[in-house]
C-alpha cells in the first residue's frame, strides 16, 4: 500500500477502507508519511467528504495511534466538555473549576488555537509557569488529589490527532465536519471521560456557519460518542459575536477570573452556568435542570469555584500571585480605545473578523508551531442590540506595535455595524441534542 494511492483514491471520490485509513494514520504517526502528503490527504478529505464509516474508522485510528487513558482507578465517572471553537470562548477556564467544585471530577485535555478560534492551552500559558504538558501519570495523580485537570493533549494520547490538528490549522482544512468529529471524539475516547457535554458553535465566529451544518456536526458527535459507550449531550450555541468582552489570551484569563468572582460579562456567566448544569445532570449530580442550575449558582456564589481554579493553577505549576492579582498577567505595551463613529444600535459584531484581527496582532498562528503573543487582543464594549453613543469607546485594541494596532483598528471597526433601528439581542443557545 502506498500513501499516494490512498490520496488519489479519496481525491477521485471513492470511500477509503478501514485498512487504508489505518495505514495512512500509522504511517503519518511514525513520520513515514510526510506533512506534504498528509496535507494533500486532508484536502482530499475536506473536498470529497467522508462517510459515517470513514469518520468512525478515522476516529478509532486516531485513538489507537497512542495510549488510551483509563480513569476507573481514580474515579467511577469523570466528566468533560468540549467546544468546537469560537471567538472569545474562555468557557473552560470558568466551567472546569465550577463543576469540579460541585464535587464532579473534571478530566480535560484541551487544544491550542485553530484558525481564527482561540485555544484554551494558549490562554492558560498566559499564566507564568502553568504546565500544559502533564504526563498521563501526573494527569491521574492530580485528578485523584484535587478533582480537576486542565491541560494540553498528552503526547501519549491520540498523537496522530495532535499532528493532524496542527497541520489542519495551516492548510485551510479546519472546517470539515468529519475531520472535526474525528478530532474531538478521538481525544475524548482516548482521554477517559465517561460523560461529555459538547458545545457546538454556529455563526460567523464558528467553523459551522449554518444551523444545518451545526446540527449535522452535533448529531455526528453524539452518535459516535454514544456508539463508543459514552454519555453525550450536545448544545448548539450562538457565535455571531464574541463570547464575553475579551478576545486574546491574557485578556480572556482576566475575564475568566472576574467571572469566577461573580463579575465578568453576563453572557459568559450565563453560558458557563448553562453548560455546567448539563454536566451536573449528565453525571447524575443533579436530577433536573433546575436543581443543576441552583447547585452551579450556589457554588459560584460561595467562592468555591474560584478556590478550585486557584488550586488547579498551583497544582500545575502556575504563579498563583498572577491570578490573585490579574494585573500581573502579561499586558500589551499599546492600549488604544476606539470611539464609535456614530450613534445608533449595534446591528452586528462580526466575530470571525475580530478573531482574525487578534491573530494578526500576534494572538494566534498563521503557520504551524509559531509562538504567540499572550499580551495582545481586543476588548469589545458592546453587544448586538446595545445603544451606542458616538464618541464613546466601541472597543479597545491591545497591541505590541503601531502598525499592527492600525491594521487591527480598521479591521475591528469594519466588523461593527451600527444602524438606526433597534435590534434584538442574540440568543445564547439554539438546540439541545441527545442520543
Amino acid at each position: 500500500m502506498r500513501a499516494v494511492d490512498v490520496i488519489a483514491k479519496k481525491r477521485d471520490g471513492h470511500e477509503l477502507s478501514t485498512e487504508e485509513i489505518a495505514f495512512f494514520i500509522d504511517g503519518f504517526t511514525a513520520d513515514e508519511i510526510p506533512d506534504y502528503q498528509a496535507a494533500a490527504w486532508l484536502m482530499a478529505l475536506y473536498l470529497r467528504g467522508m462517510t459515517d464509516g470513514e469518520t468512525h474508522d478515522l476516529t478509532m485510528a486516531l485513538v489507537h495511534s497512542g495510549e488510551t487513558l483509563d480513569l476507573s482507578d481514580v474515579t467511577p465517572l469523570a466528566v468533560d466538555k468540549h467546544s468546537t471553537g469560537g471567538v472569545g470562548d474562555k468557557v473552560s477556564l470558568v466551567l472546569a473549576p465550577l463543576v469540579a467544585a460541585c464535587g464532579v471530577p473534571v478530566a480535560k485535555m484541551t487544544g491550542r488555537g485553530l484558525g481564527f478560534s482561540g485555544g484554551t492551552v494558549d490562554k492558560l500559558e498566559s499564566i507564568p509557569g502553568y504546565r500544559t504538558d502533564l504526563s498521563v501519570k501526573d494527569f491521574k495523580k492530580q485528578l485523584a488529589e484535587i478533582g480537576i485537570v486542565l491541560t494540553g493533549q498528552s503526547a501519549d494520547l491520540a498523537p496522530a490527532d495532535r499532528k493532524l490538528y496542527a497541520l489542519r490549522d495551516v492548510t485551510a482544512t479546519v472546517e470539515s465536519i468529519p475531520l472535526i468529529i474525528s478530532s474531538i471524539m478521538s481525544k475524548k475516547l482516548a482521554g477517559g471521560a465517561g460523560a461529555v457535554v459538547l458545545d457546538v458553535k454556529v455563526g460567523t465566529g464558528a467553523f459551522m456557519k449554518t444551523m444545518e451544518d451545526a446540527e449535522a456536526l452535533a448529531h455526528g458527535l453524539v452518535r459516535l460518542g454514544t456508539q463508543a459507550g459514552r454519555e453525550v449531550v450536545a448544545l448548539i450555541s450562538a457565535m455571531d459575536q464574541p463570547l464575553g468582552w475579551a478576545v486574546g489570551n491574557a485578556l480572556e484569563v482576566r475575564e475568566a477570573i472576574s467571572t469566577l468572582h461573580e463579575g465578568g460579562p453576563r453572557d459568559l456567566r450565563e453560558h458557563c452556568l448553562a453548560v455546567a448544569a448539563e454536566m451536573l445532570m449528565l453525571c447524575g449530580k443533579a436530577g433536573d435542570a433546575n436543581a443543576a442550575l441552583t447547585l452551579a449558582l450556589e457554588t459560584l456564589s460561595s467562592g468555591a469555584a474560584w478556590q478550585k481554579f486557584r488550586q488547579m493553577v498551583e497544582a500545575q505549576g502556575g504563579d498563583v500571585s498572577t491570578v490573585d492579582d490579574p494585573e500581573k498577567l502579561p499586558q500589551a505595551s499599546i492600549v488604544e480605545p476606539v470611539p464609535a463613529p456614530r450613534s445608533g444600535y449595534l446591528a452586528s459584531s462580526n466575530a470571525v473578523e475580530i478573531g482574525r484581527a487578534v491573530v494578526a496582532l500576534g494572538g494566534g498562528r498563521d503557520e504551524k508551531g509559531l509562538p504567540i503573543d499572550h499580551r495582545v487582543g481586543v476588548l469589545v464594549h458592546h453587544k448586538v442590540g446595545d445603544l451606542v453613543q458616538e464618541g464613546t469607546p466601541l472597543f479597545t485594541v491591545h497591541a505590541s506595535d503601531e502598525a499592527k494596532l492600525r491594521a487591527a483598528r480598521e479591521q475591528v471597526l469594519a466588523a461593527h455595524v451600527i444602524g438606526d433601528e433597534p435590534v434584538q439581542p442574540l440568543p445564547l443557545f439554539y438546540r439541545r441534542i441527545t442520543a
